[in-house]
């Protein structure tokens, strides 16, 4: 999605109805152009200046953790840990160095975590990672 409004709402609303992509029309040429390609192969981006926000609402609402143990109950321990640094922003290759995994492994995990939870995409599954407290503000891991 491309936009002209830098408002919340309006980012809440596009990533709920699906949206890969966030970006401002305000946005550099060579931001756009890196946009379409990350979408163009199954990952999310968002305006860096709308990230932080996104994640302020979501690390100010944690869940109670008998909650958030449920909606991770799904999970093996694996694809939480694959999730958590999903949380913290690390790409498919960081994370297979990370956990030494091939990134072929990271992808399986990252789609069976996508189908167990319900998820469409990256953007979503960080939200998910601050809801449930495996990130929480400031990268660590809760």
């Amino acid at each position: 999605m491309l936009t002209t409004f830098d408002r919340d709402e309006h980012l809440y609303d596009a990533i709920r109805a699906g949206a890969s992509g966030f970006l401002l029309k305000s946005s550099p040429p060579e931001q756009l152009t890196a946009a379409v390609r990350v979408v163009a192969v199954g990952d999310s981006l968002l305006a860096p200046q709308l990230t932080r926000r996104l994640l302020e609402r979501f690390t100010s609402r944690p869940l109670p953790s008998r909650v958030a143990e449920e909606r991770l109950a799904p999970l093996t321990e694996r694809e939480k840990q694959v999730l958590r640094l999903v949380g913290q922003t690390l790409t498919n290759a960081e994370i297979a160095a990370t956990l030494f995994l091939s990134e072929g492994t990271v992808k399986t995990h990252l789609g069976r975590v996508f189908t167990k939870l319900g998820l469409r995409d990256r953007a979503q599954a960080v939200a998910f990672a601050y809801e449930t407290g495996l990130v929480v503000a400031g990268g660590g891991q809760g």
